[in-house]
């Protein structure tokens, strides 16, 4: 097969250089075992100089790389749209030439790391005037749509790369300042703040902002803004030009309760796991609060986050009784007419109710994911509660229905089957694995009692 045209590489290299990272990644991946030789060869190769180009542009625009995402338009976060970064980089490649490449050849010639900081300062200082003076299609193309995303945009991209040396020098010092707050650390965050400032007067927030982007968790830049305000007050901090910080990580925490609370049985597994996650990602938000700021629980935000706590412990409380009680549904019993047998047995003549099975291991997945954040939360007890009344409750029906098997009193053994490895899921999603695999070994030799390899423990 021949290989495609010049006009068709060309085409295709228009298409790669405005697609996404995670897409030319995917390219990258599907085409790896392309042959050199072959028809899709020369793709492969315009595909692999484009991820280079984009890791070189990433690391020399790091700063803001992370920023652009998306429309730009994000309300609650200072974000740029995603074009905007391919824009600026086109735009600077074409005018510093010599610093990409000293940046490029680094590696192989030993370049002192204090030349390539200084190039990529200079780099990202050239963009900031080619956003705000605009001498090319490709700045220009990047300032307005900015400017379109939210109001003031361009400048507020500019004045981002005004400051991206000293957050470059910050983003490198994050896992310390993270990891090891106060002393030293929160000096030097301190430092990086007063030089940003130094800049510009308000590139407080701005600073704030790009550190926030460059993080796995961007509400932890609470930390690094309590370092260098020294734990402040809610009321100062609040009335401060960072009050948009923990006004968003509270607004985030409202959404994600209102997510918890509609957890339904429909949801499956997955979904219950995922609220779980949810919770548990409040109640570190919520200890993050805590132990960034000084509260007062009678007013403002201790009084907002308080609350908080209390509706994680309402929401997740009223879905663990939604879970047992689910749950037993899903293992239904009957009053045997046998005025000697005073308790309820197993029924196992009709085939279990799906929709009461998906919705008790929903729910169920729910509680077992909630495993590590119950204490933190204050919702352990009522955990504690819902795992041992269901737990009870499938040691009686295991050990009835296992009767119920031998004695020759069930119709379909694959209905019976059937409850007993719903029982077995329950039961390993509140007591682990062995505690399934108990209930199915049990199962197993009362079924098949001619398999004795299989016999109970």
């Amino acid at each position: 097969m021949s290989a495609l045209s010049e006009r068709k590489i060309a085409i295709v290299r228009t298409l790669v250089e405005s697609a996404p990272d995670r897409v030319v990644g995917s390219l990258r991946q599907a085409l790896a075992e392309t042959s050199d030789n072959s028809a899709l060869g020369g793709v492969k190769r315009l595909v692999e100089v484009e991820v280079f180009d984009r890791h070189l542009r990433n690391s020399i625009l790091q700063p803001i790389a992370a920023m652009c995402a998306g429309a730009g338009d994000d309300v609650h976060r200072l974000t740029f749209p995603g074009r905007v970064l391919g824009l600026i980089w086109r735009g600077v490649r074409n005018l510093e030439i010599d610093a990409i490449a000293l940046i490029r050849e680094a590696g192989d010639k030993d370049t002192p790391v204090h030349l390539v900081n200084e190039a990529q300062d200079h780099i990202t200082a050239t963009a900031a005037r080619g956003v705000r003076e605009r001498p090319s299609p490709e700045f220009r193309m990047a300032a307005e749509a900015c400017d379109q995303a939210r109001p003031g945009g361009a400048e507020q991209l500019a004045a981002c790369l005004d400051i991206a040396p000293v957050v470059r020098r910050a983003t490198a010092r994050l896992p310390e300042w993270l990891a090891h707050p106060g002393g030293e650390t929160s000096a030097a965050s301190r430092l990086a703040y007063r030089d940003a400032t130094t800049i510009a007067e308000d590139a407080g927030p701005r600073f704030f902002e790009m550190l926030a982007a460059q993080m796995a968790h961007p509400w932890m830049v609470m930390r690094i803004i309590s370092a260098v305000m020294d734990k402040p007050t809610e009321g100062y901090l609040a009335d401060s030009e960072m009050a948009a910080f923990g006004e968003g990580v509270l607004a985030d925490i409202d959404v994600a309760l209102g997510e918890i609370g509609g957890l339904m049985g429909d949801a499956g597994p997955a979904g219950g796991r995922a609220a779980a996650k949810q919770a548990e990602l409040i109640v570190q938000q919520i200890m993050e609060i805590e132990t960034c700021v000084d509260l007062n629980r009678d007013y403002g935000w201790g009084k907002r986050v308080h609350k908080q706590r209390m509706s994680l412990a309402g929401v997740v409380e009223a879905r663990l009784r939604e879970a047992e009680k689910l749950a037993l549904e899903a293992l239904p019993m009957f009053a045997p007419r046998n005025q000697r047998i005073r308790r309820q047995l197993p029924k196992l003549d009709m085939e279990p109710d799906a929709r009461l099975v998906t919705g008790a291991l929903t729910l169920l997945s729910f509680s077992e994911e909630l495993r590590t954040a119950a204490n933190y939360g204050g919702f352990s007890a009522a955990r504690n509660k819902m795992v041992e009344k269901v737990g009870e409750y499938i040691d009686n029906y295991v050990g009835d229905a296992v009767d119920m098997i031998r004695a020759g009193e069930v119709e379909d053994p694959q209905i019976a089957a059937a409850f007993l490895e719903h029982a077995a899921h329950f039961n390993q999603l509140i007591r682990g694995d062995k505690a399934g695999d108990l209930v199915r070994r049990r199962a197993h030799t009362a079924l098949h009692p001619d398999q004795s390899h299989h016999g109970e423990d």
